[in-house]
């Protein structure tokens, strides 16, 4: 073997005649995975693969079949299809209802997570003062979270009856006479909202007062010394701290009030006249009272694609006003 040491720090040389030939006949192989690396990737994709099998199946594939489905005219009952283009996305934008089901829908979000936010922010900042009988107090704002939706919707439905109802009680003793709230037209959607903001301000209140926890107490103690009132202390030191929880809960708070449905099918069915229908109410009676498929699919596609615009934009604005 021939080595040339040419001017090398003593120890390091080029090796030359049979090593050029041994990397040119490729024996010099990358070095094979250790036991311990082969048993962590297995448990690795074992871990995982459950994971992506049932995003497949519960999410990948339905998003899939309904884009496909949004092309067919079907009845779920037919054994086949016939397909239609895009025709039941024209029907789509050239239905009344679907404009005022759109338009009832953003006017419930928009309220629903306004007030939601709001009133839940003000108990949180109350509670975290501590007053006596805090801890039975969040118990009871809590509890409509983990109350069925179906026995919320039942009890307020009993609550609104214009006949026999606690609030047609409750505006007599004011002398008040109560409105019929979910058979008037102007009034259902009102009513849903009231119990959406009831049924979800304990969840956002338990946030808001672990996020308030995690304000040092040094920066509102150094507010006082400089004289700063209680509402610039909530303006400039809460309201900025509190940036990612509020942000978190507009965007789930909001997607959640566009997927409404429970609530609202129990108590209103979406009457009167479509007052108070929304959108996957709408899906839901085109898909399984109705039996128009193709057109029920065309409405998921749009609600999907609604969630994800409105989502991109929430975290666009997000940079402006949250702060880390």
């Amino acid at each position: 073997m021939d080595f040339t040491c040419r001017q090398q720090p003593k120890g390091v040389c080029a090796v030359r005649g049979d090593s050029q030939k041994v990397f040119r006949e490729g024996k010099f192989r990358k070095p094979k995975m250790s036991r311990r690396a082969r048993k962590d990737t297995l448990a690795f994709i074992g871990f995982t693969a459950p994971n992506f099998i049932l995003l497949g199946v519960f999410v990948f594939w339905p998003i899939v079949y309904s884009l496909f489905l949004s092309f067919f005219k079907w009845n779920m009952i037919a054994p086949k299809k016939t397909f239609i283009g895009v025709d039941n996305y024209v029907s789509l934008f050239n239905d009344p209802v679907f404009w005022q089901i759109t338009r009832n829908t953003l006017a419930l979000a928009v309220f629903t997570v306004l007030f939601k936010l709001g009133i839940a922010l003000s108990l949180s900042i109350q509670l975290n003062r501590k007053p006596k009988g805090g801890s039975l107090y969040r118990a009871i704002i809590f509890s409509p979270t983990f109350t069925t939706s179906v026995a919320v919707a039942m009890v307020w439905t009993w609550i609104f009856e214009p006949t026999y109802g606690l609030f047609r009680f409750l505006f007599r003793a004011v002398g008040v006479t109560s409105p019929d709230w979910i058979h008037n037209v102007h009034w259902a959607l009102p009513a849903v909202i009231i119990v959406l903001v009831w049924s979800g301000i304990g969840y956002d209140m338990v946030l808001f007062l672990a996020g308030l926890k995690n304000i040092p107490q040094d920066i509102y103690d150094a507010a006082l010394v400089d004289g700063v009132t209680p509402w610039q202390n909530f303006i400039h030191i809460t309201f900025p701290l509190l940036s990612p929880t509020t942000f978190f809960l507009t965007v789930t708070s909001f997607i959640g009030a566009l997927k409404a449905f429970d609530i609202i099918s129990i108590m209103t069915d979406g009457g009167p006249l479509n007052s108070s229908n929304v959108y996957v109410l709408y899906l839901y009676q085109n898909a399984f009272q109705w039996f128009k498929t193709g057109y029920a699919s065309a409405l998921a596609l749009i609600l999907f694609l609604l969630i994800m615009v409105v989502t991109l934009v929430q975290n666009r604005l997000s940079h402006r006003w949250v702060h880390y």
